[in-house]
C-alpha cells in the first residue's frame, strides 16, 4: 500500500473515503474462486490496481494490473488510492425470451471498491468485482468530478497474468482459423473469447459482455510482463462521464464441454429485456431464396411448410447490386448478375403469410448507412419478418454503436435481426431478444474441415448464437465430412435462427443461376425427419462429451424430446452415450441417425429406432470424419 501525505489523508477524509489498510478478498458463493484486489508500489510506480485470482487456494492469476492510458499522456494506471468498499450477494435467477435452456442462474457476490487518483487527472473510479461459482466479472466506472466531465482512452491496460504458458486456441478475425498455441506466441489482434488449457481439468476462457457503446476488445500478448495477456481496444473510446466499461470474463470450468455449458454468464451480464411486448418474436429454422425470382421464393415458402422451417431469405440482390452505393433498398430492382428474374416480392410475403411462414431480407451495410431509417418502418409495412445486416463494420466504438442502436430500431419496427459478417455476441440478446443471431464464425459457406468446427464449437461459440449456415446437399460436404454429421450440426452449433441447405434449392425452384456456389437439389432422403423435427432453441443443453478441435456429444432438450448431436473429427471413435439425463422410469424411442455407406441413398444416413430408457448407455460409433444424431421421443 502506498504512504500519503496529511494533507491527501484530509482531504480523502472530507470527501469521505475510507482509507483501506489491507488487500481486499471477494469469494464466489460455494467458495472455490477467490479474488484479491490491492494497490500496490510497483517498481517507480506508486498506488497500482492490482487483482488476482485463486482457485481453491491455488493460483490462476498471479497480480495483474487494471487501468488506462487518456489522451494528453494523461493515464489512470497508478497514483490510486482505495476508497470506501461496497458489498452485496445475489442468487436469482431470470427467464430468456428463448435460448439453450429457460432459466439462467444469477448467483454471486459482489465488490464495488471506490478509487482515487492522487495527481492529475484526479479521477474517481469504481470497479465491480464479481465471483460466480463459474466465472469472475469486472467492470470500471470512471465517474464524472467538477475537474473531469468527459474522457478519452487511448489504451485499456487489463492484464491476465498466468504463472505457466498454457496453450490458447487463437484466431485474429472472426471467421479466422484457430492455432493451439502457447501463450507466449499469441501474438496481437486476438479474437475473444480466448479459451485456454491450464491442465487437463483446468480450463479457463477470457471473455467480454456487455459491449454496446465502447470500443472492441481484443486481447494481446503484453509486451512487458511474460505469460501475460493484456486487452487491445478496436478505437479509442471517447464519453462524458460517467462511462462504464463492458464487463472483463474469467470463465473457469474443468472441461470445454463445461465452459460451453456456462456460457450463459455472458447473457446474464448484460440488462434484462427492454421489448415489452415480445410475442412477435420467433425462432425457427431458414431456408434462403438465391433465385431471386417469384417462382423460386412461393416454391421455398411450400419447401418451408412442408418441412417445418420457418422462414424464407431473400438474399443479397432483390434490391440491385449490394456493393454499389446507388442500389436502393427501398425498392426491388433485381441484381442482373444474380438473377433475370421476375421478383414479385410482394406476392410472394402475402403468399407467405397465407402459409404462416415470415419472409427474411438481406440489406449490405452500404445501404443500412445511409437508408436504415426509411427501410425499417417500409420492411415493417410490407410485413418483412426481420433483416440480415450484411458486411457490418465491427470494432470501433463509433461502429458499435451505430449497430446496437440499429437493432434498437428495428425493435420499434417490429424486426428480428441477424448480423453478418465479423460481429460476435457480448450478450445483447438478453436485452434486445430481437436480436436474433450473428455470423462471427467460419460457417459451412468457408468450407470448414471437421476439425475446425469442433474447435469453433468450443471457443466461438462460448459467446453465443453463430450463424453457421449448414450445408447439406452441396458437394463441399462429400469432402470435408459426412451426412450424419452435417445433422448433428443442427443440435452442437445453437442458433435461434438455424439456416439450413445454405446451397441447396428445393425442387421446382429456377436453374442454377445465381450468386455464386454449386447449387444442388434438395431430395427426399427420409432422414431430412431429423431437420424438419429438430428445433432452433432449448430448455436445457448438456455436453456429455468434448475436446477442442475432437470431437463432441451435446444433448439438448425441448419439450419433453431430447435431440443429441455428435460430432467427430481426425480418427475414427465410438463414444458411449449415458442417457441419465432422461425421465426415470419412462421409455423413449431413439431414432439414431448414422453413417452407413451401404445404405442406397446418396447421403447413406441409415435410420435405426430403439427402445431406451435412463439406464440406457448408447453408443456412437463414428468414422474419423463422421457423426450421428439422435432424436428421443417419449413412448405414450
Amino acid at each position: 500500500m502506498i504512504t500519503l501525505p496529511q494533507k491527501w489523508i484530509i482531504t480523502l477524509v472530507i470527501m469521505g473515503l475510507a482509507i483501506s489498510a489491507s488487500a481486499l478478498d471477494l469469494q464466489s458463493p460455494n467458495g472455490t474462486i477467490t479474488l484479491s484486489f490491492d494497490v500496490k508500489d510497483i517498481e517507480a510506480e506508486r498506488g497500482v490496481p492490482l487483482y488476482n485470482v485463486t482457485l481453491e487456494g491455488q493460483p490462476l492469476l498471479i497480480d495483474s494490473r487494471l487501468g488506462f492510458d487518456l489522451a494528453d499522456n494523461k493515464s489512470l494506471t497508478s497514483g490510486m488510492l482505495i476508497g470506501a468498499v461496497r458489498r452485496s450477494s445475489k442468487n436469482t435467477s431470470w427467464q430468456p425470451v428463448y435460448g439453450e435452456q429457460t432459466l439462467y442462474q444469477n448467483h454471486y457476490n459482489e465488490m464495488t471498491v471506490s478509487l482515487q487518483q492522487i495527481r492529475d487527472p484526479f479521477h474517481l473510479l469504481e470497479i465491480t468485482f464479481r465471483c460466480y461459482n463459474t466465472s469472475v466479472a469486472f467492470a470500471t466506472t470512471i465517474t464524472a468530478t467538477q475537474r473531469n466531465t468527459s474522457v478519452r482512452i487511448e489504451k485499456e491496460r487489463t492484464e491476465f497474468a498466468f504463472l505457466g504458458d498454457h496453450t490458447a486456441w487463437v484466431t485474429r478475425s472472426a471467421q479466422g482459423q484457430y492455432k493451439a498455441v502457447p501463450i507466449s506466441d499469441m501474438g496481437r489482434d486476438v479474437e475473444r473469447p480466448l479459451p485456454l488449457r491450464v491442465h487437463d481439468t483446468l480450463y479457463v476462457a477470457i471473455a467480454e459482455a456487455g459491449l454496446v457503446d465502447y470500443a472492441r476488445m481484443k486481447l494481446r500478448l503484453s509486451p512487458e510482463r511474460p505469460l501475460t495477456v493484456v486487452s487491445q481496444l478496436s478505437s479509442d473510446v471517447e464519453a462524458t462521464l460517467p462511462l462504464t466499461t463492458p464487463w472483463r470474463v474469467i470463465m473457469i470450468a474443468q472441461s470445454p464441454g463445461e465452459l460451453l455449458e456456462n456460457n450463459g454468464i455472458l447473457l446474464t451480464l448484460n440488462q434484462p429485456c427492454a421489448i415489452e411486448d415480445t410475442e412477435w418474436i420467433k425462432p425457427g429454422k431458414v431456408i434462403r431464396e438465391v433465385t431471386l425470382t417469384t417462382q423460386g421464393g412461393k416454391t421455398c415458402v411450400d419447401f418451408a411448410k412442408a418441412h417445418n422451417l420457418q422462414y424464407v431469405e431473400f438474399d443479397a440482390g432483390w434490391y440491385g447490386l449490394e456493393y454499389d452505393n446507388a442500389s436502393d433498398a427501398t425498392t426491388i430492382t433485381l441484381d442482373p448478375k444474380r438473377s433475370k428474374g421476375p421478383l414479385d416480392l410482394h406476392e410472394v410475403i402475402r403468399y407467405a403469410k397465407t402459409q404462416g411462414i415470415g419472409i427474411l431480407l438481406y440489406v449490405n451495410q452500404r445501404a443500412l448507412t445511409k437508408q436504415l431509417d426509411d427501410i425499417l418502418p417500409l420492411f415493417e409495412k410490407w410485413g418483412v419478418a426481420g433483416v440480415k445486416y450484411g458486411f457490418v463494420n465491427v470494432g470501433s466504438q463509433e461502429a458499435t454503436t451505430w449497430l446496437h442502436q440499429a437493432i434498437r430500431k428495428a425493435a420499434q419496427h417490429h424486426l428480428m435481426v441477424d448480423v453478418h459478417d465479423e460481429y460476435r455476441p457480448t450478450g445483447y440478446s438478453r436485452t434486445y431478444p430481437n436480436f436474433m443471431t450473428q455470423e462471427g464464425i467460419a460457417g459451412d459457406e468457408t468450407s470448414p474441415s471437421n476439425e475446425t468446427t469442433l474447435t469453433i464449437l468450443f471457443t466461438r461459440m462460448l459467446a453465443g448464437a453463430g450463424d453457421n449456415t449448414i450445408c447439406y446437399y452441396d458437394s463441399r460436404v462429400a469432402k470435408n465430412a459426412s451426412h450424419a454429421y452435417q445433422l448433428a450440426k443442427a443440435v452442437c452449433l445453437y442458433s435461434p435462427w438455424q439456416f439450413l441447405y445454405w446451397y441447396d434449392r428445393p425442387a421446382g425452384s429456377p436453374g442454377t443461376e445465381g450468386a455464386g456456389g454449386e447449387r444442388a437439389g434438395i431430395g427426399n432422403e427420409p432422414e431430412l425427419a431429423f431437420f424438419d423435427a429438430v428445433p432452433t432453441v432449448w430448455d436445457e443443453t448438456k455436453v456429455i462429451h468434448g475436446q477442442i478441435g475432437q470431437y463432441a456429444v451435446i444433448a439438448r432438450r425441448s419439450g419433453q424430446d431430447w435431440f443429441i448431436g455428435c460430432m467427430n473429427s481426425g480418427q475414427e471413435r465410438t463414444l458411449d452415450i449415458p442417457l441419465d439425463f432422461l425421465q426415470p422410469e419412462k421409455s423413449y424411442t431413439a431414432h439414431i441417425y448414422s453413417d452407413d455407406p451401404t445404405i442406397p441413398t446418396k447421403t447413406h444416413v441409415r435410420i435405426d429406432q430403439k427402445d431406451v430408457t435412463s439406464m440406457t448407455i448408447l453408443q456412437a460409433a463414428m468414422t474419423a470424419q463422421g457423426g450421428q444424431a439422435i432424436h428421443l421421443v417419449p413412448k405414450q
